[in-house]
């Protein structure tokens, strides 16, 4: 029997030799999530802590419901932007008001996520192509790139989209801080490094690869202490005017349940369901690819309810919207997680952070915490799915480069609604042109292929079209009047022989549309034919009129067709009689 929906999937097999290597997997990860979760807080215009309270309940949350044995839940760049964007219009980064509505952002995001989840609609996962989502990742990336140039060189600059950024820090530039810019640039330097050098250095002092890369992607944890400690050491926060996190409130944080007003759910719904869908779809893909290195399975309908609940749980606890997240995904699998557990245990050790170390943090330079999220993003930039778009598809390409392009100069909500609009475009108008092949029959075999790609046998007065896609309002215009095409060109064809091995679906307007092209050729002296139709599809016809109109039933093969059709009785003008079977 499968796992009931609301039980967790790992709780059946947990054993002590599993607890123990999640805890070394959640200890792990915990050391680099300190930090991010900060980080992205400020990404999202929140105060640090406010990362850390969203790296607690929704990583519990997470591990009751969701499927994957290794995504790691919390904050990350792309939704801290997308937070950011949707609420700077309304409120004042750092405010009350602002921190309300980033929690009513977790919240509707949360509920969409259950509500489908429930319904069972993980298709969404699919509504957003694999260019148009890295297209959107490579532009948000970029954009908070420029966007971290202003703490990480200590420019007072202002703008949501790329341009204006650039042009406020261009203005503002001799406001820049030595002080700050030397260490914002240098915490850049050594993050770099460490992630680009220091798998190979620890690799040629025999240090195992899967170690070594987990040593590297500790680096950030390494250069916040090192930061802590020069700003210590020197006083560079009061001396030298180095920005620095400040006062982090001691404790866990406070448990509240509040409704989104009406209000709220005007201004914030379709900023929710975006981040919302962006961020599952980015979540579904790196469970998945972990998964297949484990021979894993994912869930997306457990994926919608965990995420969904991990939100609701954030905004609970006064967080905001929360995800996957690739670096700390790839991490918690490297360093041996096998369950969700690991985050459980990542949680309880931000939570003791939270209650004993949060003074540690608190002279922490905010250009360090923007030299982490350069560095994290600078791996999202994925201009090499643009290459092999271009070389594949220049349609994906296009897509790809429109979405990129529309984020950093539009803005986050506007490059993600091009993406969308793109995706669907993109196959509405690959489905409007469907391929249609006339086919012939190899010699010696039963086999039929298109005659423009094999020297094939064809029949005169028999005309073979086979239609590669399924029918239904967008094409079918397209489909017959490329069918009159092949007619015009053959006068002396008698019989056309529709081949729907390919087509797995038609539409009322292209059942509509067959019946009346079979009308009319019979008008003109063809008589159509249908072969090779799938079950489903002929199952269907058969409450149509379609199939009365015809004189054959439709035909098993192609070879079946091509035999009866050539038959003498057949071709003096004697029709076969037949009934539908309703």
């Amino acid at each position: 029997m499968g796992t009931a929906w609301w039980q967790p999937v790992w709780l059946k097999r947990y054993s002590l030799a599993l607890a123990t290597q999640d805890l070394v997997a959640g200890l792990v990860v915990t050391v680099l999530l300190v930090p991010q979760s900060m980080a992205y807080a400020l990404l999202a215009g929140l105060p640090a802590h406010v990362g850390m309270y969203a790296s607690i309940l929704p990583l519990l949350a997470y591990a009751w419901l969701g499927s994957s044995m290794t995504l790691a839940v919390g904050p990350v760049a792309v939704a801290a932007l997308m937070t950011a964007s949707a609420i700077t219009p309304l409120a004042v980064p750092g405010t009350a008001q602002y921190l309300q509505l980033a929690i009513q952002l977790a919240m509707m995001g949360g509920l969409f996520l259950l509500v489908v989840g429930a319904l069972k609609m993980g298709f969404l996962a699919n509504l957003l192509s694999h260019p148009v989502i890295s297209g959107f990742v490579t532009g948000s990336a970029i954009l908070i790139t420029i966007g971290q140039l202003k703490p990480l060189l200590g420019i007072p600059a202002q703008g949501q989209t790329a341009i204006e950024m650039l042009v406020s820090l261009g203005i503002n530039v001799t406001q820049l801080k030595p002080a700050t810019a030397a260490m914002g640039v240098a915490s850049v330097a050594l993050l770099w490094t460490s992630r680009r050098y220091l798998p190979s250095w620890l690799e040629a002092v025999h240090v195992q690869r899967s170690k070594a890369d987990i040593v590297a992607k500790l680096a950030p944890m390494m250069v916040v202490l090192l930061a802590i400690a020069a700003v210590a050491v020197g006083d560079l926060d009061t001396v030298h005017g180095v920005a620095v996190v400040g006062k982090i409130p001691a404790g866990l944080p406070s448990l509240a349940w509040e409704w989104p007003t009406l209000d709220s759910w005007r201004l914030l719904a379709l900023p929710a369901l975006m981040i919302a869908l962006v961020g599952f779809v980015e979540s579904v893909s790196v469970a998945q690819s972990l998964g297949i290195k484990r021979s894993e399975r994912i869930d997306a309908n457990r994926e919608l309810r965990g995420l969904g609940l991990a939100n609701m749980a954030s905004a609970v606890s006064g967080g905001f919207p929360v995800t996957g997240g690739f670096a700390r995904s790839v991490v918690n699998f490297s360093a041996g997680a096998r369950t969700p557990v690991a985050g459980v245990f990542s949680a309880v050790l931000m939570a003791i952070v939270l209650m004993g170390f949060t003074g540690l943090f608190e002279r922490l330079p905010l250009a360090v915490l923007a030299a982490t999220i350069v560095v994290a993003v600078s791996g999202l930039i994925d201009f090499n799915t643009l290459r092999h778009a271009w070389h594949y598809d220049q349609a994906d390409a296009f897509a790809f480069a429109a979405t990129a392009v529309g984020t950093l100069a539009l803005g986050v909500e506007a490059g993600i609604g091009i993406g969308i609009s793109l995706s669907i475009g993109v196959f509405l108008w690959r489905a409007s042109r469907p391929h249609i092949a006339v086919l012939g029959r190899l010699p010696g075999s039963e086999h039929f292929r298109n005659i423009d790609r094999f020297a094939v046998t064809t029949y005169p007065g028999i005309v073979l079209v086979r239609i590669d896609e399924n029918l239904f309002f967008a094409n079918v215009a397209a489909v017959l009047d490329r069918v009159q095409v092949v007619l015009l060109e053959r006068p002396e064809a008698k019989h056309l022989v529709f081949a729907l091995a390919s087509v797995s679906h038609i539409d009322l307007t292209a059942l509509e549309a067959l019946e009346r092209l079979t009308k009319q050729l019979c008008d003109q002296g063809v008589t159509v034919h249908l072969a090779e139709v799938k079950g489903p599809v002929l199952d269907r016809l058969k409450r149509s009129e379609l199939l009365r109109m015809l004189v054959h039933a439709p035909f098993v093969s192609l070879h079946e067709a091509t035999k009866k059709l050539t038959d003498v009785s057949l071709r003096s003008g004697s029709s076969t009689e037949w009934k539908v079977s309703l």
